[in-house]
């Protein structure tokens, strides 16, 4: 049974910082796409990030572009997600997900097979 299990979230002020992990159980985050979206209340879940199972090629979503850094460490099966320079509008529950084995995830959460809890992110002004 695939689990993913975040954590890291808080409460931080404008300008500050967090790290985010989603610990993966089940299935080998070498071998699978990794994502992360977030979900803001009375707002729809949007992409954030994504790591191809490479670890090479990484997509960030505009709004955090030079902000954000998704990054893995595969003897620990774990994806981190770095998020530096916060502002309230990033506030919002966060969760990871997990692709297929070697399949091609992108942007779209259907794309993804498996989704963990949840960590919730806010930002004072």
């Amino acid at each position: 049974q695939v689990q993913l299990v975040e954590s890291g979230g808080g409460l931080v002020q404008a300008g500050g910082s967090l790290r985010l992990s989603c610990a993966a159980s089940g299935r080998t985050v070498s071998r699978a796409d990794m994502g992360w979206f977030r979900q803001a209340p009375g707002k729809e879940r949007e992409f954030v990030a994504a790591i191809r199972w490479t670890g090479i090629i990484i997509d960030y979503a505009d709004s955090v572009k030079g902000r954000f850094t998704v990054s893995k460490d595969n003897a620990k099966n774990t994806v981190y997600l770095q998020m530096n320079g916060l502002k309230p509008e990033d506030t919002a529950v966060y969760s990871c997900a997990i692709a297929g084995p070697y399949r091609i995830s992108g942007r779209s959460p259907n794309n993804y097979d498996y989704w963990g809890q949840g960590t919730q992110v806010t930002v004072s002004s």
